[in-house]
């Protein structure tokens, strides 16, 4: 027979796991990519509320890009203006306005990173200032 208090700190353990779980999602996008297209508008963007959301290079086929929630492929039209030019970071749009490029991730940065020098492998012998 189980003890019931074994059982019932098993079912608490199993609860409070689920809730965590379901409320600290890493694979979830930042609050700001789930706001409405009309928020984003409103609060100024300058690519009139567009954000680039996933990029998808098939191998052997046309590269397709989910902007704004919406699945497009080259030439296709979104929100006013023409997918020009995808990569992997980034679509070019062509419309009215100009040209806009959108970023997959618009807020990060990138920075070279500088490696010290190696020492040149194939000498043997001691190491110079060392006993």
């Amino acid at each position: 027979m189980v003890d019931p208090m074994r059982l019932i700190a098993l079912v608490l353990l199993v609860v409070t796991t689920s809730a965590q779980a379901q409320s600290a999602d890493p694979t979830r996008p930042p609050a700001a990519w789930l706001a409405p297209v009309d928020d984003a508008r409103s609060a100024g963007e300058s690519s009139g509320g567009l954000r680039l959301q996933s990029v998808l290079m098939r191998q052997g086929g046309r590269p397709v890009a989910v902007i704004g929630g919406k699945t497009v492929t080259l030439g296709d039209r979104v929100g006013g203006a023409t997918l020009v030019r995808l990569n992997e970071r980034e679509a070019v749009l062509q419309g009215a306005d100009g040209v806009t490029h959108l970023y997959l991730t618009p807020d990060v940065e990138k920075q070279m990173i500088e490696t010290p020098k190696l020492r040149k492998t194939g000498k043997s012998g001691p190491v110079k200032g060392l006993p």
